[in-house]
């Protein structure tokens, strides 16, 4: 169907409720008012109970938004609620939506609903953000008009209006995102991994991974689901879609899975196979990019843009060409034979064990604090006593994760690792560098949000690299 057809097809929206005062909630705001009558009979912005009136609301205003703030109390009837991604489903402010509208929305399933064509959807806890870039620049190098959108930073509704009819939407698209899917059907869709994370929002991991599953709701056999097989949620999620008789691509890292469809490493070299058709790319050495979790997400990135159609050799190009993105295993400086790398982006517990593996075993310096999740610590315990020389433990984490790692030092009776505590981040940065030598890496990669200090983790990041800076003009590692 032809963008002139979509926008043709497109039903009435009625009365339309949004929740959530931030860029989201103002972005579709903005499209729904553009869009107008006779398709938009009314549209009412909730703000929740921390909103107030500002520059954004008196701008939603003169464009015919009404404004609630200061309350998640609903009123009224609705055809179309749509809810920003913060938002949880079991929250009385989602429940409210859900007794006053006719059908709940998040905003990535009406930006679908508006535009449907074209579309490839990837998920997963860790490397949704390396993968969507990544893939995104694949299929500019083939040629083709793709935007990367969604959880990535660029609200999907904000770039419907004007939309090119051949352009291609690459979305990452978080399990916040994809819980309140209904009719969202990607071309391709790809799912990372699934591990702990977000627990606390979704209320089990049970119901994290659910979500996350619903990017592969409405694939047909046409289309490609592209799944980790490194995880037991991700190979119980290719098994169930195997039984639909979906193609399924089989990732793996070690190994080629011996599927018809699979993306894999053979001889050091990155192969994809769709449909019985190998197709070698580069070697695993030459990516820009480094570690284990990045090949999974070059062979992810590999795969979607050969089924899209790009040419191998654009592929190879574009692969050669992927340096690190910000604040994911960034180097951002080196002296006196120290390397400093921020990671800030690794908020659990598996980005950093993945992390760890683009580095040599006993040269890395690691800063791991922030706000505590509460996350199990087992697994991250044991990476960092086998792969790190010192952890220096900081924030509101800081004190548990040390008494893991202490545990852990206890139970193998290593001795390669120092246990440092520091109150924040700051002082973190300062005792890895006093204890850092020659050939070693100081690495933020956390493990942990950073809402106990920071009010997001690019701020964190771009604190690290401001004292890498200062370390670098001074030109030694010790203050």
């Amino acid at each position: 169907m032809s963008a002139r057809d979509e926008k043709s097809a497109l039903p009435q929206l009625g009365d339309v409720c949004v929740l959530g005062i931030g860029g989201t909630g103002a972005a579709v705001c903005r499209y729904l008012a553009a869009v107008g009558r006779p398709r938009v009979s009314s549209i009412t912005l909730y703000g929740g109970k921390s909103s107030h009136e500002g520059d954004v609301t008196r701008e939603l205003e003169a464009l015919g938004v009404r404004c609630v703030l200061g309350t998640e109390q609903i009123e009224g009837s609705y055809d179309l609620a749509i809810v920003s991604p913060g938002i949880p489903e079991p929250s009385a402010f989602f429940r409210a939506a859900k007794e006053h509208a006719a059908d709940v929305v998040g905003e990535p399933e009406f930006a679908y609903r508006e535009s449907p064509s074209n579309w490839v959807g990837i998920t997963g806890t860790n490397g949704k953000t390396t993968t969507t870039t990544l893939a995104t620049q694949i299929l500019r190098a083939g040629g083709m008009d793709a935007e990367a959108v969604g959880n990535i930073g660029t609200i999907i509704t904000s770039r419907l209006a004007g939309r090119p009819e051949s352009s291609w939407f690459v979305g990452e698209l978080s399990s916040f995102q994809l819980a309140t899917t209904s009719k969202l059907h990607p071309r391709v869709a790809a799912i990372m991994n699934v591990t702990p994370d977000h627990i606390e929002w979704h209320g089990s991991m049970e119901a994290y991974a659910a979500a996350k599953e619903k990017l592969f709701a409405n694939l047909t056999p046409s289309d490609l689901a592209i799944v980790y097989d490194g995880d037991a949620w991700c190979r119980a999620i290719a098994s169930r879609l195997e039984q639909r008789g979906l193609r399924v691509c089989h990732v793996d890292v070690d190994k080629d899975p011996g599927t018809p469809c699979a993306a894999f490493t053979h001889n050091g070299k990155l192969v994809v196979r769709l449909d019985g058709h190998d197709t070698a790319l580069v070697f695993v050495d030459e990516l820009p990019i480094k570690g284990e979790h990045n090949v999974e997400n070059a062979l992810v990135a590999s795969a979607i843009g050969l089924e899209l159609g790009v040419d191998a050799s654009k592929v190879r190009q574009a692969l050669l060409a992927f340096s690190a993105l910000e604040h994911r295993i960034e180097p951002c400086g080196e002296v006196g034979g120290v390397r400093f790398v921020n990671d800030s982006k690794a908020t659990n517990t598996d980005a950093v064990e993945k992390a760890l593996t683009a580095f040599p075993a006993g040269t890395v310096d690691l800063l791991l604090g922030g706000h505590d999740k509460g996350t199990e610590l087992g697994s991250l315990a044991r990476s960092v006593v086998s792969h790190c020389r010192v952890a220096v433990c900081y924030g509101e984490a800081g004190e548990r994760i040390a008494q893991a790692l202490e545990k852990e030092i206890g139970r193998t009776h290593s001795t390669s690792l120092e246990v440092v505590r520091a109150p924040h981040m700051r002082e973190a940065f300062s005792e890895a560098c006093e204890r850092a030598h020659e050939g070693d890496v100081v690495l933020l990669s956390p493990a942990c949000s950073s809402f106990d200090e920071f009010h997001n983790m690019e701020e964190r990041g771009e604190l690290f690299k401001k004292l890498v800076a200062e370390r670098v003009s001074a030109g030694k590692v010790r203050a």
